[in-house]
Parts: structure tokens; sequence; C-alpha cells
């Protein structure tokens, strides 16, 4: 008997709730699962409403202006949206305040197809979860695009359109994310004909929107937050001047200039605007890159991947920063010359080369500094790295105008070291929040094994730290510096999230029994967080030939989520002859008794049982 079914033999045992509590205890300490969610309770809720929600609460559909396209000759498709009595969904940007996910579509097209934005209808106050207004769609919205077909397109074809909508589905009392994907046929001939059925749709729901629409479109940042901006971009900037590789030179470099200068102050506030305009020209063209990757990106903070990338990379230099390892030992050294430029020239450069040699220092301010403003238009964008070289600049400024303030400046020493370990703990705190926010667009196991990926980044950045260093053997070098790249590189492509192909509705008695007399096949998951056995058991989910073949048999998921007390999945699981979770089990439309599935799932023997559902 293998150790994993010693394992379950053990948990199957365990008749006494209390005593299975304390081992479910122990289990989550040593899998170390996180926090534990609040389940959130049916109450007053329409059951049947909870059971059309991801389904019914939406439908998504395509139309087209025209029957037939014509080569080179642009026309217009539409998602349409049409929302049950209640429900809405989010425009393509949130008013501030409003806790949403905004709508997406992705269009899919032949090769050679291009699409051209249209903007999209005004959304409308609706009531949200929270008994506040919030700005939506409702009844049925047409979210229009610009088809171009190329100009070598063949007539007497058919192309298929397709688009990906995704987004949230509220009503007053409860959110619910979908993902659904729809397509359309459009012949391809000499000349377009067009299709009259839609024409009303094309000449009123897609019309252009206002003025005031536009400009909250471009420009979601209102003025209050961009000062806040400012503010918070000057003080970064300050605070890369206290960085190790930069405020030891800052005297010295000022100090060379006043004996360049002699008595004339003038002279030295022009290297001054020199310098200043260096360090700008190096931010400038960061802010350029940042703009063309905001535009490529879109909405990246919807974007699980995108979350995931952030989230690793503050940690790596929230680690740096807490001096698990370092970055750039040599730039204090390469700083040390700036002293040797001389003329405007040499100090403009001088800027340039400052801000160089701040990054590996400051990497963690830049870095958060890129990884917001990516997410901005371009002219925040901008306006950002702007404040950020000012606040950079700024104490050469002072110092190359009054030469007498370099005798205050505190010494260098240690305190700058403990200084930049405490300004750890906000990179830490951010890797936190991001952590908080990827739990919502995964499922529970992906999180799982972000988490866990997340310390095994952790882990090869102490290898690398331990052993990369200068004083020790190249070998011990190059094997750490291996170790530490394989372990980082394969725990978050091990826990890279990716879409879920799969809906799972939360179990209830009352919904298996519709769902029954529906003749619908039910496959029920019986787990809980505290479970290791249900989170191993998660991974068969991801295999494409199974979610093919519960979306062929239409087969309808349910979740019974065991992590808090809940009496009825107790009596439930004891009903299947069960103690314990996990329990798999699928009610198929014809059978009296439900088919209990082994504690240990693999694709194997799932596909083998959800294969004898009936085809729709």
């Amino acid at each position: 008997m293998t150790e994993w079914s010693l394992w379950n033999k053990a948990i199957s045992d365990v008749s006494n709730y209390h005593m299975m509590t304390r081992f479910s205890l122990s289990i989550a300490a040593l899998w170390t699962a996180g926090s534990i969610a609040a389940m959130a309770q049916v109450g007053g809720l329409d059951l049947s409403a909870l059971d059309a929600a991801p389904k019914k609460s939406v439908t998504i559909s395509v139309v087209s202006e025209v029957k037939t396209a014509a080569a080179g000759q642009a026309f217009r498709v539409a998602v349409k949206m049409e929302h049950a009595p209640h429900f809405h969904t989010y425009g393509r940007v949130l008013k501030e305040g409003i806790i949403g996910k905004p709508t997406s579509v992705t269009w899919t097209l032949p090769e050679g197809w291009t699409t051209e934005d249209i903007a999209w209808p005004e959304t409308k106050d609706v009531p949200s979860t929270g008994g506040e207004m919030s700005n939506g769609y409702e009844g049925v919205v047409y979210l229009p695009v610009k088809i171009i077909p190329p100009a070598g397109a063949a007539a007497g074809t058919a192309v298929e359109i397709k688009a990906v909508v995704d987004g949230l589905v509220c009503d007053p009392k409860s959110c619910r994310p979908f993902s659904e994907e729809t397509m359309l046929k459009i012949d391809v001939g000499d000349k377009a004909e067009v299709n009259e059925a839609a024409a009303g749709v094309f000449s009123a729901a897609v019309a252009a929107p206002t003025a005031e629409a536009s400009a909250k479109a471009e420009a979601p940042v209102e003025k209050k937050n961009l000062l806040l901006l400012v503010g918070y971009a000057l003080i970064g900037g300050l605070i890369l001047n206290v960085m190790p590789c930069v405020f030891p030179v800052l005297g010295i470099k000022v100090m060379g200039l006043v004996r360049q200068a002699g008595e004339d102050r003038s002279v030295i506030v022009k290297h001054g605007l020199a310098y200043t305009l260096g360090v700008l020209v190096c931010f400038w063209a960061l802010a350029a890159l940042v703009i063309v990757l905001g535009k490529s990106w879109g909405s990246q903070l919807q974007s699980p991947n995108f979350v995931m990338g952030l989230t690793v990379f503050f940690l790596i230099f929230g680690l740096s920063m807490a001096g698990v390892f370092e970055i750039g030992t040599s730039a204090v050294g390469v700083g040390a010359e700036l002293q040797n430029k001389s003329g405007l020239s040499g100090s403009f450069f001088s800027g340039l080369l400052a801000v160089v040699v701040a990054t590996p220092c400051s990497a963690p301010f830049l870095g958060t500094a890129l990884g917001y403003a990516v997410t901005l238009p371009a002219l925040p964008a901008l306006l950002l790295f702007t404040c950020i070289g000012l606040g950079l600049a700024l104490p050469f400024l002072v110092l190359a105008a009054f030469p007498s303030l370099i005798s205050r400046l505190p010494r260098p020493g240690a305190w700058m070291e403990s200084f930049k370990q405490g300004m750890s703990f906000f990179l830490i705190g951010t890797v936190v929040y991001l952590a908080w926010v990827l739990s919502g667009m995964v499922s529970e196991s992906g999180f799982l094994y972000i988490l866990f990926a997340l310390v095994l980044v952790a882990m090869a950045c102490w290898i690398y730290g331990r052993w990369c260093l200068p004083h020790k053997p190249a070998g011990t070098r190059t094997a750490a510096l291996v170790i530490a790249l394989l372990m980082a590189g394969g725990a978050v492509s091990w826990a890279w999230p990716h879409r879920e192909a799969l809906t799972w509705e939360k179990w209830s008695p009352e919904l298996v029994a519709s769902l029954r007399a529906e003749k619908k096949p039910v496959y029920i998951d019986f787990t809980a967080k505290w479970c290791a056995t249900c989170q191993v058991n998660k991974r068969v989910y991801h295999d494409e030939n199974l979610v093919k073949l519960i979306n062929d048999k239409k087969i309808v998921l349910l979740k019974a989520d065991w992590t808090n007390p809940d009496d009825r999945i107790k009596k439930a699981i004891g009903d299947l002859g069960k103690a314990a979770v996990p329990v798999n089990v699928l009610y198929l439309p014809d059978a009296a008794e439900p088919i209990v599935l082994p504690e240990l799932l693999s694709v194997e023997n799932v596909s083998e049982q959800l294969s004898k559902a009936p085809n729709p």
C-alpha cells in the first residue's frame, strides 16, 4: 500500500469530529495553507437564480452590420450582451472608488484580418452589491469593434470571427466572474452586403459617445489622485539619494564642481541644471518604455499573469533590500568616478550615469514606479517619472547652489543599511497585497501553488545571497547561481496562473435535487482547504481532454466546501458512507445511486466515470 493510500485510510478511519479537526489543523500547518476564507452563506437567496447565474444572468452573442464582407472594406461587429433582470456588468473603465472588474473583449480573427477600436456606449448607474451605486450595463447592450478584411480576402469563402468576453456579472446581492466565447461566420464576396436585420443596432446603441464620456475613458486618473501621485514620486526620488550607491558620492561631486567654478555661483548652478537634465533624460527614456508597454498590455492588473509577475518581482527586490542578497556590489566604485567628469557636458552625462548607478541599489523603488506607471495613461506615466527624476536631482541642485550645506550632511555609515532594510517591509507589504489580489483571480488550488512558488523563489534568493559571493570559489558561485535560477524559474513556471476552463457552482442539497429532477449529470467535489489530498486532486481538472469531456457531456460541477463546519455537508458525506473529505461523486440522470470515485483522483479514473454520462 502506498504512502498516500495509508494517509487517506487514516483520515477515513477518524470518526470523532474533534479528533478530525485537530488532525486537519496539523495538516494545514504542515502545508502552510494560509488563511481560511469565510464561507458565504446562502441565506435568503433564490437557489434557482444561483443555478442560473453564470449561464443565464448574461447571454453573449455577436452581430454584424454586413451579411457578406468585401476585401479591404471595413465593417462593424458588436458583442451583444443580454442581461437578465436585476443583473449588470461593468464598463471598460471603472469609476473611482468602485470595486469591480472591467469588461473586456478579446477578438480572434482569420490571418490578415485586423480590428480597430470603437468607443463603447456610455455606462449608467446600477445598484452594486454593497448598496451604493456603480457604473455598468444592464438590459441589452452592444460592445462594437471595427473589422478590416485584408485586400487579398478571397471572394466565395467564409470566415469565423470569435470573441471572448471576460468580466463580472452581478445582482444587488452577489457577483460571479464569467468568461464566454462566441462566434460568428461571415461570407466573403465581391461586394459587401448589408445585414438589414442589424441596421438599427449600428445606427443607434453603437452611436458615438459624448465628449465627456471620451474624456473619462482616456483619463481615468482624477486631479486629486494625480497630485498625490506627484507627491509620492518626488519623495521616492529623494529617497534614492539615501541609497548606498548614491549618497557617498553626492557631496564629492558637488565639491568637484565648486573647485572647477571657483566662486562663480552662476557657473555652479548651470552645472547643476545640466546634471538635472541628464537625470531627466534617463527617466524620460524609461518612461517611454513604460508607455509602450502600457499601450501593448492593456488592463494589466486584471491579468493574473501580470499580477503574478509583479508579486515575484517585488518579493525578489524586497528580499534584496532586507539583506538576503545584494545587487550591484560594484556600483559604489563606478559612482566614485562621477567626479572625474568636467564641463557642462560632463555634468549632463554625470546625471545620466547617476540614474544608472542608483538603479542597482534602488531598483525596488524604480520597480514599484514601473509596475504602477505601466497601468497609467501616457501623460500621468510621463509625469510620474519626471517627478522621480526631479526628486533624485533636487539635493544636487540645492547643494550646488549652497555648497556650505555639504558640511551638514550626515556621514555615510551603518544607518544607511538599516534604513534600506527597514524600507524592505513596504515591498513585502506590497507582495502580501498582490497575493490577496491573485487569490481572487485563480482557483483555490492554483493560489496554493502560487504561495509555495513564492516560498521557493525566496529560498532561491537566499541560496544566491549565501553562496554567490566574490570570496567564494568560482565553482561554488556557478553551482549556486544555476540552482537558484532553476529553483526560481521552475517554481514560477509550475505555479504560473492560467485561465480556469471549468465553472464550479456552490453545492446545496436543494440544488442537487433540482438538477437531478432536470435529468442533468451532476459531479460533486466535497473538499476543504485544510485537506492536502483535496488540493492534490484538483490538478486533474487542468487536463485539456478532461475539460473537453466535461463540457461535451454538459456535466454540472458543484463544489461543497467543508473548510468551515457545515452540518449539511457532514450529513451528505455520512449518507455516502464517508467520514472525511475528499469525496467526489457523480450522479447520472437515470441512476438511483451515485458513483463514488476513489479518494486519490487521476485523469484516467475521473474520465472513466464521467464518460458514462449520456451525450446531451
